[in-house]
């Protein structure tokens, strides 16, 4: 990681609060990080909807556990927005990787998107910045 981005990201981090959910009993557990507003607001939400507990619980940062019975990769989709679109496009075929929808324009953002599956199932999306 270059230091400019070591420095963003450790400036970033000191600015927002975390909200973190870890599905068990799986070998591989989906963790999506959520920034939100209000940690404690959050995660009450979440416990509720979801029938799941804290486990960890502040304001700053908690885990919400959630039981799972589902292959991994199900329910968490990974998204990232990349400056060069076509590389990744490349890098993804030369990798031989598991295409789910091919090069397409969103509609609704109106850039150009690859969703691909990771060998772990995860749902990988590549998006071009606009």
């Amino acid at each position: 990681m270059s230091a400019p981005l070591r420095e963003r990201a450790r400036s970033s981090v000191s600015e927002t609060r975390s909200l973190v959910f870890y599905a068990r009993p799986m070998p591989i557990r989906p963790q999506p990080l959520l920034v939100v507003a209000d940690v404690q607001r959050a995660s009450r939400w979440y416990q509720q909807v979801l029938d799941a507990a804290s486990g960890h619980g502040g304001d700053e940062y908690d885990q919400v556990l959630v039981d799972v019975d589902a292959p991994s990769g199900n329910g968490v989709a990974v998204w990232f927005e990349t400056d060069d679109f076509d590389a990744v496009v490349r890098r993804s075929r030369d990798a031989r990787a598991h295409v789910v929808t091919d090069v397409h324009v969103n509609p609704n953002a109106g850039h150009r998107e690859l969703w691909l599956r990771d060998p772990d199932g995860y749902l990988v999306v590549f998006a071009e910045a606009t």
